[in-house]
């Protein structure tokens, strides 16, 4: 099983449920059922899965991730030793909400620009240590997963142009020093910046914190310059459901959102036990 996992279990139990292990026998049975308590795409279900059967509890029936779910719908259901599902209960369903809200918010924003030639992509502006469950979270729900770590490909940001120079100069540098196996992609945040990356063949050009109206000007002036198609178009910074469609609609090629993963509200779900006889 996943170490991230494995850690997430070991800060939960500490050194051990000393609630269950003074009520519950040691070998008694239930059921367990972990029902939504509201609407949502599910997300993180193989997971869940795969920590039940680490404990040996039998998944009996579970829905596949992706599924769209509603209010009262049964997600998973198992059965094994009764402190084991209760020594497992709180991580899988914090993992279980957490990544189907990811979902359902990139489900969401995907949805909205769904007649748009556009895509919708996460950031790495997920929660520490777990990024690689929002990552998939965000490919569950629709949207493009982004860079996953840093080796990925090129980013030039503010603060690596701030320590070259300028944004030109630190995209020649790259295009100088990176494999041609990388891609590159710059931010930007004036006209003026924006046409001399993309004059120079940037792979992917950010226009970071520029409100619609900007974006248009921009995406005119390389159109008038006849090198839009140069460079992949990105937008990143104050995209929000009110405001994406309007960055769609501008006609930028990719419109990423550090939201779908920072600011996010996890679904809520909960774990329903009954005693059995045996297994």
């Amino acid at each position: 099983m996943d170490k991230i996992v494995r850690y997430m279990l070991e800060e939960d139990e500490g050194f051990g449920d000393v609630t269950s292990n003074a009520l519950i026998d040691k070998d008694d049975v239930s059921v367990g059922q972990i029902f939504s308590k509201e609407d949502g795409i599910l997300a993180g279900i193989d997971i869940a899965r795969e920590i039940f059967e680490s404990r040996d509890i039998t998944v009996i029936f579970n829905l596949n991730d992706g599924t769209e779910i509603s209010k009262g719908d049964l997600l998973i259901h198992v059965v094994g030793n009764t402190r084991d599902i209760l020594l497992l209960e709180r991580t899988v369903l914090n993992l279980l909400m957490r990544m189907s809200g990811v979902a359902t918010a990139a489900n969401h924003y995907v949805n909205l620009v769904k007649d748009y030639d556009v895509i919708v992509a996460g950031t790495r502006k997920t929660a520490p240590a777990i990024a690689k469950f929002d990552k998939y979270a965000l490919a569950v729900g629709g949207a493009d997963t982004h860079r996953f770590s840093l080796d990925d490909m090129v980013l030039i940001k503010d603060n690596h142009i701030i320590a070259v120079g300028t944004p030109l100069d630190a995209l020649k540098k790259a295009q100088n020093n990176v494999s041609f196996s990388k891609k590159i992609e710059i931010e930007v945040e004036t006209l003026e910046d924006a046409i001399q990356c993309v004059e120079n063949k940037a792979d992917i050009v950010m226009l970071d914190n520029m409100d619609p109206s900007e974006v248009k000007e921009v995406l005119n002036q390389l159109n008038k310059l006849g090198i839009r198609n140069n460079s992949l178009i990105e937008v990143s910074g104050g995209i929000n459901h009110e405001t994406i469609c309007e960055f769609a609609e501008a006609g930028v090629d990719i419109i990423s959102s550090g939201a779908l993963t920072h600011s996010t509200r996890s679904l809520n779900f909960g774990l329903d036990l009954k005693r059995c006889d045996s297994l």
